[in-house]
Parts: C-alpha cells; structure tokens; sequence
C-alpha cells in the first residue's frame, strides 16, 4: 500500500475515534448533568415536603389548643357531660384562609389547605382498665359486662376473656413471678390489641364501644351508646338502656339519681361503674392540603380547670376523597 493511502485511512482512524471519545464526553455530562438536576429536584420536593408538614403539625397543635379551651370552659360551668355542650359540637371542614385572613387575595395564591376536628367523650366507651384491679386480678362483673357487650355487637364472647388476661398479663410488673415469659406489651389504644392477639376483624367492630384508659372510669349515662349502657348496669337490657337515651335527647342527666329513678329499683347503678360526669376525651384534628391528609388524635384528661394532653399521635395518608 503506498504511503499516502496509509496516511488518509490513518487519519480516518483518527477522526473516527475522536468522534467516537466526544460522543462518549457528551453522554457523560449529559449524565452528571440530568443526576445533578435530579438531586436539586429531589431536594426542593424534600424540603417542601419538610415544611407542610412541620405547618401542618402546628396548625394541627392549634386544634388540640381549641378543644383544650372548650373543655376549660366547660368545666368553668361544673354541669353534668352531656351531648347538648359546645364540645360535642364537631368542627366542619372549613378552608384554613377563613381563619387567617378575610382578604381572599392573601391566599388564592397558596395550596387549599381544610381543617376539621371533633371532641369525644372517652367515658362514653367502655374502659378496658376496669378488667384488672388493683392487685392486678380480672374483675368477675366487669369480665360479664364487657362479654354482654361483645354479645350485642357480634364478637364472640370469648375475646373478652382473652383480652382481659392479656391485659392482665401485661400489667402485671417484670420480675414478677406471676409474671408470663412471654407477656404482651400494654395496649395503649384500641388498634393494640393486637397485641394480645385479637383479630383484626374483632378490633374494627370494638373500635366504637372500647377505650383503654389509664385508670379505671365509669361510662357517662349521658353520651354513651345503648350497647355500652346496658353492659355496664347489670340486669338492663338494651330496650331499657334504649330509654335512657331516649330521655336524655331530651332532658340530659344531672345527677345519677335522675337515671336510677328510670329503671326498676332492682337494678342498681354503681357510682364506681356509671355517671353523668366525664374527664377523659379524645380530640380528633384533621387537615387536609391538596391530595394529603394529616390527621391527629389526643387523649386529653380535664383535671379541674386544666387538661393535659396523655397521648397525641398522627396518621397521614393519601386522602381518598377528591
């Protein structure tokens, strides 16, 4: 081959891989560059994600704030706990700018952001505390009330017995020889009854008629369900516990005599078992900012004219209604 056609394919040679090295130069950066964008994108999102929700968390503060007020003044009144009183009142959802400011030109501009909440009265449930004494045994007649309950709500009566000696086993103090090696970890809300191995199924139905309190309450004849009452008097069946609440949608109870004088005299009501008084509520806060919803739930207990906050946990998740 002459000199000069090996100098021209030589130089093609060349140019080819030079090409081909530029190529490899371009995807490279290309590379770094879409990574870098990434990062910073990646980051903005993080750091917005990290402001809703440390605002939301105080807004949600703000909502604990408010029952707290409600449940002051209330106890300002020293009345009975009934359902006609401010805190039974639920909070609507309301869009948040209605609270901040009347001029709607302040906030168009910013993310709808919906705030809701509502006061419970934890007495209005059945205290699972009751079950265990203070020697740390199960109580015989709340064993049956909580069994007559599980009976009218379609549980089987035997998961009370399972429930009261799983708690019983986790009250019961470590290093203890009462104590079982492999004892549960005390439930501290109704979705931890798990815990003692109750299925999901008989949580979900139990959810609306129990609550575990830290010490033992009565239930509230004035908030809570038929269900509830006639499990906690004994004899009253749920036509009698029906008119109760039927009398107190229209005249609420003021005094504990005042329901015994509805029902026959053989049944007697226990002051340690019912009243017309409650301290322990649960304070739901709810808000909604575009397809995200926070939700918080308190347990508060109103000690005179203070309430103090026992639990407070929140839930967030995709909001399902648009």
């Amino acid at each position: 081959m002459r000199p000069a056609r090996r100098r021209e394919m030589h130089a093609r040679e060349q140019h080819g891989a030079a090409l081909l090295t530029a190529m490899l130069i371009v995807v490279l950066v290309t590379t770094l560059a879409s990574a870098m964008i990434w990062q910073q994108w990646r980051a903005v999102q993080v750091e917005s994600a990290e402001r809703a929700r440390t605002q939301a968390a105080w807004i949600l503060t703000g909502s604990l704030d408010w029952a707290r007020l409600i449940l002051r003044e209330d106890a300002r009144s020293g009345r009975a706990t009934t359902l006609s009183e401010p805190w039974a009142t639920p909070l609507a959802e309301a869009r948040l700018s209605t609270f901040l400011a009347t001029d709607r030109d302040n906030t168009d501009s910013g993310p709808d952001a919906f705030l809701s909440g509502s006061i419970i009265d934890a007495q209005s449930r059945y205290n699972l505390r009751n079950l265990i004494d203070d020697s740390g045994k199960v109580v015989d007649v709340e064993l049956f009330a909580l069994q007559r309950l599980f009976e009218s709500i379609g549980v089987a009566p035997d998961v009370a017995t399972r429930v009261a000696s799983g708690l019983r086993d986790a009250m019961t103090p470590a290093g203890s020889a009462d104590r079982p090696v492999t004892a549960p970890l005390m439930p501290r809300n109704i979705g931890q009854l798990a815990w003692l191995g109750i299925d999901a199924d008989s949580v979900r139905r139990l959810a609306p008629y129990v609550v575990i309190l830290p010490v033992r309450t009565a239930v509230n004849l004035n908030t809570a369900s038929r269900e509830v009452i006639a499990a906690s008097i004994d004899g009253l069946d749920v036509g009698g516990a029906e008119r109760l609440v039927q009398t107190r949608q229209r005249t609420p109870f003021k005094t504990l005599a005042e329901a015994q004088a509805l029902v026959p005299a053989t049944l007697k009501m226990e002051e340690s078992r019912v009243g017309v008084l409650s301290n322990f509520f649960e304070v739901r806060g709810r808000l909604r900012l575009d397809d995200r919803v926070m939700e918080e739930l308190s347990l508060v207990e109103r000690r005179g004219l203070d309430v103090v906050a026992l639990q407070r946990r929140r839930v967030s998740s995709k909001d399902s209604v648009r």
